[in-house]
């Protein structure tokens, strides 16, 4: 979030100055349970956690100088500490700690997999199906990184089903293993997969954009649209049309058309966001989770109907049976299992982001992506002229003061300032030099128009309200004489009393401040 400070004024001598300053953000972690076991000293440093486990009860958390951390009940070691042992006090996990966490996913296990900025995969926790991907069925009491398959292969997106694993390569390869009782990982037979081996058959020569995983099945979004799944399909969640399993990859036909950008998975039904902002949903449907208005299975994509706005984002994880969706306008909608409810049509709620619907309503109360503090590089408009002043770069106008350049932006001299729309109006210059005024008045003048707000030493501040006068900018006079009010002393007193009544801003000298010493009045 950021903000803008007050003007400050400072002292004779001080320059003074108005500042943006971005506030220190801090996620809002506060709406899951398992979090009132840290301090609130803890919670302001967070800036990425994921809960998961069988009751949400299990969090890992990285701060804000990249130090990782865990905490909960650690079923099968899926805290990673180096044993099972379970903890209400957050243990640091050095192993992770500087590694700076890119995306992360977790299985019923519970397993966790996760991929670091650099695009290396770790993974940890319950191993009875290899779904930790090193080969053996031994549970993972620390992490550890898979390199199998996947050297010199950097995974930007991990995905996990109840109890298998799957990554996405930065060049559009999807890599799975684990569990494979239904054609899950994708290879063609039901024998387990103790390695990351590539999915390939229809995916073979096709670019993956996005993956998601269900309990038991597997998806990719590929750059053309196009939609492929596998695994189990007893619920109709793969879309296409059947119940039957699918072991190796199929597009899904029914979306011929429809160009999809992002899937996601629930327990047993498939939510998907085309480019146009539709949503479209398949597969179980005993809670409402399809938001279809009825509780029937559904085996082909059927639109969903969420306002009439466009939806930007779409949430769902496979251990609950929760849809939810954010339109362009910021309006949050939920379906599905909620609170033990079978809400059957998208509802809104009052949140603001998808999240705090898993965290109120889900069950578990678990989180379907790793929440992050973005970092805001978005500028308001103010910020963005205030960033243009002075930049040579963009600007189509200097002024040349005392034989320096001040580079500006004439549209905006025009809209701001009655003098230069006139003078600039038929004027082709690109160069106006100026003698009437310092070059550190100026300056201070022409970045007034781009802030709102005057940046010079308060003694230089009579030099701007005369130049305020002279150009009829009855704001600018105001911040002077405010400048050169809060300025005065016994020394300075007399010389800013004759500029007052110079430049007739009687207004400088309130007599409770003027008077102070001096014995002068307004």
């Amino acid at each position: 979030m950021e903000a803008e400070s007050p003007v400050s004024y400072g002292v004779t001598g001080k320059v003074i100055h108005a500042t943006f300053f971005s506030a220190l953000k801090m996620l809002d972690v506060g709406k899951w349970p398992i979090f009132a076991l840290c301090s609130q000293e803890e919670l302001k440093l967070i800036r990425q956690a994921c809960i998961f486990g069988s009751a949400g009860n299990e969090v890992l958390y990285a701060t804000e100088n990249d130090e990782v951390f865990v905490l909960g009940t650690n079923c099968s070691g899926c805290l990673g500490t180096g044993d099972i042992q379970s903890t209400i006090e957050p243990q640091r996990l050095d192993t992770l700690c500087g590694k700076k966490i890119a995306c992360l996913s977790y299985g019923s296990g519970p397993h966790v997999v996760i991929t670091t900025a650099e695009g290396e995969v770790y993974t940890w926790g319950h191993n009875a199906y290899s779904q930790l991907g090193n080969g053996t069925t031994n549970h993972g009491l620390v992490p550890c990184q898979v390199s199998t398959n996947l050297v010199n292969k950097k995974v930007i997106e991990v995905a996990c089903g109840s109890h298998h694993s799957m990554v996405l390569t930065s060049d559009g390869e999807v890599y799975a293993w684990g569990y494979n009782n239904s054609g899950q990982v994708g290879s063609g037979s039901t024998a387990n997969q103790p390695i990351p081996r590539r999915v390939t058959s229809c995916l073979q020569n096709k670019i993956a954009v996005n993956i998601a995983c269900g309990q038991m099945c597997s998806m990719a979004v590929v750059e053309n649209g196009e939609v492929y799944v596998w695994g189990y399909n007893g619920n109709g969640q793969l879309g296409l049309g059947s119940s039957g399993n699918q072991p190796t990859p199929c597009r899904i036909a029914a979306l011929q058309g429809i160009r999809v950008q992002r899937v996601a998975c629930g327990y047993a039904h498939t939510l998907v966001l085309t480019d146009e902002g539709q949503l479209y949903a398949w597969g179980a449907n005993s809670y409402g989770q399809l938001g279809t208005g009825n509780k029937s299975n559904q085996s082909y994509p059927a639109p969903v109907t969420v306002d009439k706005d466009r939806v930007i984002e779409i949430a769902a994880c496979h251990s609950v049976h929760t849809s939810a969706a954010k339109t362009q306008g910021g309006h949050v909608y939920m379906w599905g299992q909620c609170r033990g409810q079978s809400v059957i049509l998208p509802h809104l709620t009052h949140f603001a982001c998808t999240d705090d619907v898993f965290a109120c309503f889900a069950t578990p109360a678990v989180t379907w992506r790793l929440l992050s503090v973005e970092p805001d590089d978005h500028l308001t408009v103010a910020q963005s002229l205030k960033k243009e002043f002075d930049n040579p770069d963009t600007a189509d106008l200097k002024f040349l003061v005392d034989g320096k350049y001040i580079h500006v932006h004439k549209v905006l001299l025009k809209i701001r300032c009655e003098h230069f729309r006139s003078i600039l109006n038929n004027n082709d210059d690109d160069v106006i030099e100026m003698s009437e005024f310092s070059y550190q008045v100026y300056r201070a003048f022409l970045e007034y128009l781009y802030t709102d707000c005057i940046s010079l030493p308060p003694e230089d501040a009579i030099g701007l309200l005369d130049l305020a006068t002279f150009y009829r900018e009855n704001r600018l006079k105001k911040l002077c004489q405010q400048t050169i009010k809060q300025s005065i002393c016994e020394e300075n007193a007399i010389a800013l009393l004759s500029a007052a009544v110079k430049y007739e801003a009687e207004k400088l000298f309130i007599q409770e401040q003027a008077a102070k010493g001096t014995g002068l009045s307004a």
